[in-house]
């Protein structure tokens, strides 16, 4: 990627924090030919980061307000490689907007194919593709399925409250598969799965969030499920290592899990995990407690397993997760504890 192009759409973002500071720190280590031109496109839904704005009179970074699900801006430039990241991730937000959560998955993925195509066809082919597509394509797997490879296909409600998000991921699947057979675009896909650490937002409703603002407003841990339900999660930092390697090395019109494959806990092990970390870092005396969701669909077509199979990841890219969940807890906790209001923002 030295000397390219870059465009990271969702760039504001938890995930695009990490995808940002790694370009910049590459930048900041390297002579002047081998940096990346950085640009971020956003529409800032939830406001400009701090860590964002406090970036922006980099010369190798340029910021833009833009709205994915609209067409793209007429004076886009020519890139080497893009990521498509911009989107709603987090179940209680997209529950919400479910048609922004499409628009963005289809319409604002379907625009760039295009514009990728236009460059080809102008002389200026792109290097490097890579759509962000999620585990939750998989759905609630069988038992035989779980570990689960990217051959599973999938066993996913088509109707349901996450259905905003999931059909428009796998669709998103296909987009990406016909542009890459059919147009010769290199265009590569990743599965994230439960990625987590700090920057994520402790407003954001996913689990470890949850857990942490229930810490840090001294409560006690509530679960809003029996704590049955088991995941693997994959600290964020591993998380995106993984992404740049399916963007430059991942073969064209292919999908890779990236995650982490051991161990699989179970959601209540992650909440004795939680007061364990936040037992050494701030004295909590907190313990788990059993509650319920306000949300009445919370825990439909909530899948009971997660956890990959990431061997084609390891022989393809030499993707390589190091970072342990205990130790991902214990990091992202004392972030949590330094930057409550920024988290909270």
């Amino acid at each position: 990627m030295s000397g390219g192009n870059l465009l990271v759409t969702g760039g504001a973002g938890f995930l695009g924090y990490y995808l940002v500071q790694a370009v910049l720190h590459w930048n900041d280590t390297r002579a002047a030919g081998a940096k990346i031109n950085l640009t971020v496109y956003d529409n800032y839904a939830r406001g400009i980061a701090d860590w964002l704005e406090a970036l922006r009179s980099r010369p190798d970074l340029t910021l833009r307000r833009h709205d994915m699900i609209e067409p793209l801006p007429k004076d886009i430039g020519h890139f080497d490689y893009i990521i498509h990241a911009a989107g709603i991730a987090s179940p209680i937000y997209y529950r919400a907007q479910p048609l922004k959560c499409i628009d963005a998955n289809i319409n604002g993925l379907r625009n760039l194919l295009d514009y990728a195509v236009a460059e080809r066809n102008a002389g200026q082919p792109l290097r490097g593709f890579l759509f962000y597509s999620s585990s939750e394509i998989y759905g609630d797997p069988s038992a035989d399925a779980i570990p689960t490879p990217e051959t599973y296909r999938g066993n996913v409600s088509c109707t349901g409250p996450r259905a905003c998000y999931d059909e428009s991921k796998r669709f998103g699947e296909t987009l990406s598969v016909v542009y890459a057979k059919h147009e010769g675009l290199p265009v590569r896909i990743a599965r994230p799965f439960n990625n987590y650490g700090p920057g994520l937002k402790i407003t954001d409703g996913r689990v470890i969030p949850d857990f942490a603002s229930d810490v840090f407003a001294g409560r006690d841990i509530v679960m809003l499920s029996d704590g049955s339900p088991k995941r693997t999660f994959c600290y964020a930092t591993d998380a995106v290592t993984g992404y740049f390697k399916v963007l430059v090395r991942g073969r064209d019109g292919e999908a890779y899990n990236i995650g982490i494959d051991r161990p699989e806990i179970s959601v209540a092990e992650l909440a004795r995990l939680t007061v364990k970390a936040a037992q050494d870092i701030c004295g909590y005396r907190g313990k788990v407690v059993l509650g319920e969701s306000k949300e009445a669909d919370y825990l439909i077509d909530n899948p009971n397993r997660r956890c990959p199979v990431i061997d084609k990841a390891r022989a393809d890219l030499g993707f390589d997760p190091k970072v342990s969940v205990e130790d991902g807890i214990y990091r992202s906790l004392i972030w949590y504890s330094h930057n409550q209001t920024a988290a909270a923002a």
